[in-house]
């Protein structure tokens, strides 16, 4: 298995390190040029602070990287992200963009989600391993299978105290996957949207803030952050899906209630879906799970 050490800086670390019950965080680089792409879903991110402290001092479960504007970087994250607020956020990108502010840029950001973030106190940080180069800007990879990188993996074990849930099972149709890991609520908002390639499902819109994930089988009934649970929707068409105007058959057909034309006289645009087939993502194992669409049917759907 493959690990890898990221730089961060002491506000980030500190910021976080002292949130309750975090289920996630957004370990984000400014420049945004990039996608990180060193790990598979399911290997171990460590959080290495800038030099002089030349320690590592958490980590998290990779889930995924995306490339993402600010403003959603931080609606999916908010202090998530190792920031008190959004203003603040902004200018600690402004600042290692060393440029000025800029009220209206939406800064693209590198977005590496993690999950079951952990954080040490200081008398447990590890110190970075021995072949660690004082010029590493961004972080580097280590194989968790020979030395340095498993005298690293026994020192997180070991400071932990309990193993990390990171392992591999078959997927859905067959083929062994490394499985993702328990995703948050950003992540499950994040992968959505990259998973439906930033179109609404429904109609294919690309206009990014007016698109959002919404669940099949709500979180409040026990429906899970999964891939195979969300759809990506404009805004409207989630508000109805979720109050049960629109739904999507276990056969990917959308169909729209009568109740709408009952209730508010209106709808003509919406009754332009009809029957139509929704947009799928490119892989079958991320399809939306026929079980879910059903109780959706049965459940939500007014009919």
């Amino acid at each position: 298995m493959q690990g890898y050490v990221g730089v961060t800086d002491y506000d980030w670390y500190d910021l976080l390190r002292r949130q309750n019950n975090l289920a996630e965080v957004n370990f984000w680089q400014p420049s945004g040029n990039n996608q990180f792409r060193a790990l598979k879903p399911g290997e171990l991110f460590l959080f290495k602070l800038h030099s002089p402290n030349n320690f590592i001092v958490g980590g998290g479960v990779y889930a995924h990287s995306s490339l993402l504007p600010i403003s959603l970087a931080w609606e999916s994250f908010g202090v998530g992200n190792g920031a008190s607020s959004y203003l603040q956020m902004r200018r600690r990108v402004e600042k290692y963009r060393r440029q000025g502010s800029n009220r209206i840029n939406d800064y693209i950001l590198g977005c590496i989600l993690l999950e079951q973030p952990f954080f040490l106190e200081k008398s447990k940080w590890i110190p970075v391993p021995a072949d660690w180069k004082p010029n590493i800007v961004q972080g580097r990879r280590y194989d968790f299978r020979v030395e340095p990188g498993m005298s690293l993996w026994k020192e997180i074990q070991a400071v932990m105290g309990k193993p990390l849930d990171v392992r591999e099972e078959v997927a859905r149709y067959g083929a062994p996957v490394l499985t993702l890991p328990r995703l948050g609520q950003g992540s499950f908002r994040v992968l959505i949207t990259d998973v439906y390639n930033r179109r609404c499902a429904l109609t294919g819109e690309r206009t990014l803030p007016a698109l959002e994930a919404a669940h099949i089988k709500p979180y409040a009934e026990l429906g899970d952050h999964k891939i195979e649970n969300g759809l990506l929707m404009r805004r409207d068409l989630h508000a109805l899906f979720d109050t049960g105007y629109i739904t999507v058959t276990p056969y990917y057909n959308i169909e729209v209630s009568r109740k709408i034309k009952e209730e508010f006289e209106n709808g003509k645009d919406y009754y332009r879906l009809q029957g139509n087939n929704i947009r799928l993502p490119d892989k079958s194992i991320y399809y939306p799970l026929q079980d879910n669409l059903r109780w959706h049917n049965e459940n939500i759907y007014r009919g």
